[in-house]
């Protein structure tokens, strides 16, 4: 799960990271409206996490800018403006919660986890695929009631798989959900393709079926049988 932190209060924004990526979050951070701008163009994410007020600009015009390239993320207004006007306008234009500062580190999670549930995954909390479980929250894939045990990069290419089955995905859009701002490091795409070879093998070895079905030229697709 991709999430974009909008803050630019550094000591608040490092103690943020910090526990979502203990939860298991790929985790970015900008301080300034211009870096958010950009980043909300050229990537995507599950959650973006936004304070109001920047010192180039408003969180508020973040959001539009997500609602206006009709960006699926979902969106967390968390701010020490506390007015009601301000989280009347944020909900209006698209946020889908509104967290005043301070805040516990604990509820913040659990708001992420449940903006993403419904964005995503229509509030089930476990997503079933033929014989495949996945509890995105706990992090627990099942095959015919086997745990399967996946790395975390493993566990997020099924999840992410699943979430668009029967669409192809290309090579691109894989890395990006997998690495974010570090794919730009990669000289090629054969990391994917070995992540892809251990999930293959883990879930076949499970007695599960293989779904995912290379695109060539394109990417993969993972379509039922």
């Amino acid at each position: 799960m991709n999430i974009l932190l909008i803050e630019d209060e550094s000591t608040l924004a490092e103690s943020i990271l910090s526990y979502l990526q203990k939860e298991g979050y790929h985790c970015e951070w900008v301080d300034n409206f211009a870096k958010a701008h950009e980043k909300a163009w050229v990537y995507k994410y599950d959650c973006v996490i936004v304070d109001i007020t920047l010192p180039d600009g408003s969180g508020l015009d973040v959001i539009e800018t997500l609602k206006q390239i009709k960006s699926s993320s979902g969106i967390i207004i968390i701010s020490a403006k506390n007015s009601i006007e301000d989280r009347i306008k944020g909900l209006d234009i698209g946020a889908d919660d509104y967290l005043p500062k301070p805040f516990d580190l604990s509820e913040l999670n659990a708001r992420v986890k449940a903006v993403i549930r419904r964005r995503n995954f229509e509030a089930q909390n476990d997503i079933m695929f033929n014989e495949i479980s996945i509890n995105p929250y706990e992090r627990n894939v099942m095959i015919n009631d086997q745990s399967l045990s996946l790395t975390k990069k493993e566990f997020d290419l099924l999840l992410y798989f699943v979430s668009n089955q029967n669409r192809v995905i290309t090579k691109e859009s894989i890395a990006e959900h997998l690495w974010g701002d570090d794919m730009d490091m990669a000289d090629s795409f054969d990391f994917i393709y070995s992540h892809l070879k251990n999930l293959r093998k883990k879930i076949e070895k499970a007695g599960g079926n293989d779904y995912i079905e290379t695109v060539y030229g394109v990417g993969y697709k993972f379509t039922r049988h």
